[in-house]
C-alpha cells in the first residue's frame, strides 16, 4: 500500500490494484509526458488546430510556472497568486497543456484518451492533496478550501492573483519546471515542423 492510500479504508483484489494505480503519482506524471509525445507524433495538424491548441498549451505552461513560484511545499499553505483562484493550479496547468496538445494534434480520438486520463488520475490526485493539506494545515486549509474551487477558477478572488511573493528561482526548483518547459517547447516545434 502506498503512502497516499494508507489512510483510506482497505480494499482487496482488482479494486486494490486499480486504486493504487490511480493514486500513483509517478504513473500519472509519466503518462502525461507519454500523452504529449503521442498526441504530437500522431498529429495531423492544421493551421486551425494549432491556432486553437497552442494558446491552451502556452496558457497551461504559464499557469504551471506561475503556480510553482509560490510553493513552499508542506511549510506554508499557498493561498495567494493562482492559489487564490484554484486549490490545484499545477493540475489546472497540466490539464490545459494536455487538452492543448490534443486539440493541436487534429486527431479526434486524442480527446477521448485525454478525458480518460483526467478521469482516471485527477480526482484521486486532488483527493490526496486535499487530505494531506488538511492534515498539515487544519483549519487554515478548511477556511481556504471552502472558498476556493479545486480546478476551475471562479475569479471571485481575482484581486489576490498578484499577491504574495512569486519567484522564478522558486519556480525553477519546483517540480522540474525547466525540464517540462523544454519538453513542451520541443513538441510544439515538432508540431510546426509537421505542419510545414
Amino acid at each position: 500500500m502506498s503512502h497516499r492510500t494508507k489512510d483510506l479504508p482497505p480494499v482487496s483484489g482488482a479494486h486494490h490494484t486499480i486504486r493504487e494505480l490511480r493514486y500513483h503519482e509517478g504513473s500519472r506524471q509519466a503518462l502525461a509526458f507519454v500523452l504529449i509525445a503521442l498526441f504530437a507524433l500522431v498529429a495531423q495538424p492544421s493551421q486551425t488546430s494549432l491556432a486553437f491548441g497552442l494558446p491552451l498549451i502556452v496558457l497551461g505552461t504559464l499557469v504551471r510556472l506561475y503556480a510553482s513560484g509560490f510553493i513552499l511545499k508542506n511549510e506554508k499553505l499557498a493561498t495567494y497568486g493562482p492559489y487564490a483562484l484554484v486549490r490545484h493550479p499545477l493540475y489546472t496547468g497540466n490539464i490545459l497543456i494536455i487538452i492543448g496538445f490534443s486539440v493541436a494534434s487534429g486527431v479526434w480520438w486524442s480527446a477521448v484518451i485525454a478525458l480518460a486520463f483526467f478521469w482516471f488520475y485527477y480526482p484521486t490526485a486532488i483527493e490526496y492533496e486535499d487530505r494531506k493539506l488538511n492534515r498539515i494545515f487544519g483549519s487554515e486549509w478548511e477556511n481556504w478550501s471552502a472558498q476556493t474551487p479545486a480546478l476551475i477558477p471562479t475569479f471571485a478572488n481575482l484581486g489576490a492573483l498578484f499577491d504574495g511573493s512569486w519567484s522564478l528561482a522558486k519556480s525553477s526548483r519546483q517540480n522540474g519546471e525547466p525540464i517540462i518547459v523544454i519538453y513542451i517547447a520541443a513538441w510544439i516545434a515538432y508540431l510546426f515542423w509537421r505542419l510545414s
